[in-house]
């Protein structure tokens, strides 16, 4: 029972402020027990390492939940536990994880809170056990599990001898998608808070925190020189070559704000729709001057970003991955209310092409997207795959088919819009030849194997350099049936487009495809799709 439960007494005492009645007289020292042990478990690591953290401009375990959850949410689980060890019982409190139960914005979720200030958050078996219910729960019962994670990776004596068959939680980092987990990563984060952040759907990471297998000092003893932090596991290392980190903020608080971000877009779980949200005044606006963000040259780069923001509801676009697969571009926004995922190529990168970390990329968020019925945009403007010896070390073949399976798979609504130059597999794998349930073009679209101009010199064997006039007759018959117009004569594309109407051909297609046969569910056929690999 919650202290703001208890009503009906009829004196006051010093617990709570509550009234006194003759059975808090009869249980005095239990009371006064109770109290006694909850507010050393509340202490924390204690006010000296609080105060420490609170002059770095970081929020603790404790503070990071209150700020996350609606105010008066959170009914903690494990109050009481402490480490297993007699011994450290006395300077465990809740044995390093605040762990419980609480609401954003009214939807329930769980949260795990690595307290850093209680033996670095070290995983040990008492808040393994802890952890392990809030997933458990949160799986059965259908509804996120967040994860605020900071720690050392595991406790040494806890873990060792006996300790190993007592600590791990095995299964239980095998999940399917029924409801979202979400973490950050707002400190060291070893062992567990790595393991926790990878099986995400979504990880944010705070600028100075660092996340591996194992802390700097364990790897350098194993190579046998000194590895710092962010060579190892830095901000830059997650987002921009790993990718793990989905984004990447400067504040606990922006982490926090991120994550509730997210969590607008999904729904509790995967058997219901996304939520709906209110069209903010303004958003049909920005699409009118969409002409000016485009430039008429085929052959000039843009930023993709822009045309999104133009045709998605106003600041409702929340980019995935920024910093990493640059050429592609993976967001979750809303048209009309409706959430949805946009992928995009991207032309200021690489002018479009996709390699390897884009495939992943584009897979990673389709996974998402259908894991938790968000329909999926697809806005086409790319020369094809990345190729060359590099690409192929990097397994470009391999993500590329990758990338095919799980589109073959989704059950959500896939709409395609080719804004430009699609050519090759990457039609294809951007909602081309039947895959997507519709598909429209703008009047600016070409549609090709390759590049007309690299078919000219690989069919004709001449260069534009050796015989300019030749070669402008060439190009024009190799390039004369991949126009917008010539796809809609043969119905390849079922639209051509003014760019200024993409806002209400979305709108309109977005409710003609909603799965109203299933209450807007898909059939998650990607929910054991691994969150890493």
């Amino acid at each position: 029972m919650k202290s703001s439960d208890v009503a009906n007494e009829t004196a006051p005492t010093a617990d709570h402020g509550v009234k006194a009645t003759a059975g808090h007289q009869k249980f005095a020292k239990q009371i006064l027990e109770h109290s006694a042990r909850a507010a050393r478990a509340r202490a924390m690591g204690g006010p000296e390492k609080l105060a420490k953290r609170a002059k770095q401009g970081l929020l603790n375990a404790r503070e990071r939940i209150d700020y996350l959850l609606d105010k008066g949410s959170f009914r903690e689980s494990g109050l009481f536990g402490v480490s297993y060890i007699p011994e450290m019982r006395d300077s465990t409190p809740c044995d390093g994880k605040v762990t419980g139960f609480g609401k954003i914005e009214g939807r329930r979720v769980g949260v795990v809170g690595y307290d850093f200030t209680v033996k670095a958050s070290s995983s040990s078996y008492t808040n393994n056990r802890k952890m392990a219910h809030i997933k458990d729960t949160g799986g059965r019962r259908g509804f996120p599990v967040i994860f605020l994670g900071e720690s050392t990776g595991v406790r040494m004596p806890d873990i060792m001898g006996e300790g190993m068959g007592m600590n791990f939680e095995g299964n239980r980092f095998l999940r399917t998608r029924d409801a979202p987990w979400v973490a950050a990563i707002l400190g060291n984060a070893f062992g567990s808070a790595a393991w926790h952040a990878c099986c995400s759907d979504f990880c944010v990471m705070r600028k100075g925190s660092v996340m591996a297998v194992a802390s700097p000092r364990v790897v350098s003893m194993a190579l046998g020189r000194e590895v710092s932090a962010e060579e190892l596991g830095g901000w830059q290392v997650l987002a921009e070559h790993s990718g793990f980190a989905d984004l990447v903020v400067d504040t606990d608080e922006q982490a926090l704000d991120a994550i509730k971000r997210f969590l607008s877009y999904l729904p509790t779980n995967n058997r219901q729709p996304p939520p709906v949200a209110a069209v903010p005044e303004g958003s049909d606006e920005p699409v009118k001057g969409i002409l000016d963000l485009f430039p008429e040259s085929a052959t000039q780069a843009y930023d993709v970003r822009k045309i999104i923001r133009a045709i998605a509801d106003k600041e409702s676009f929340f980019e995935v991955k920024e910093r990493f697969g640059r050429s592609i571009t993976t967001a979750l926004a809303r048209i009309d209310g409706r959430p949805v995922g946009i992928i995009a190529n991207n032309p200021l990168f690489k002018g479009g092409a996709m390699e390897a970390d884009a495939c992943n990329k584009a897979t990673d968020f389709i996974v998402l997207c259908d894991s938790y019925n968000v329909p999926l945009v697809f806005l086409q403007d790319q020369p094809g795959f990345l190729i060359g010896p590099e690409a192929e070390k990097r397994g470009v073949i391999g993500r590329v088919i990758n990338w095919m399976n799980a589109l073959l798979q989704v059950s959500v609504p896939k709409i395609s819009i080719i804004l430009r130059k699609s050519y090759g597999r990457g039609f294809i794998n951007m909602g081309g030849a039947g895959i997507a349930d519709e598909i429209a073009a703008w009047w600016t679209a070409e549609v090709s194997f390759m590049n007309p101009r690299t078919a000219v010199t690989v069919v004709h064997g001449i260069k534009e350099e050796d015989d300019p006039e030749r070669f402008a007759k060439l190009l024009a018959d190799m390039a004369r049936t991949g126009g917008a117009y010539d796809l809609a004569a043969v119905y390849g594309v079922k639209e051509v487009l003014d760019p200024r109407e993409t806002r209400e051909y979305l709108k309109e297609t977005l409710d003609t495809h909603t799965l109203r046969l299933s209450s807007g569910v898909g059939q998650h056929r990607l929910a054991n799709w691994p969150t890493s690999y």
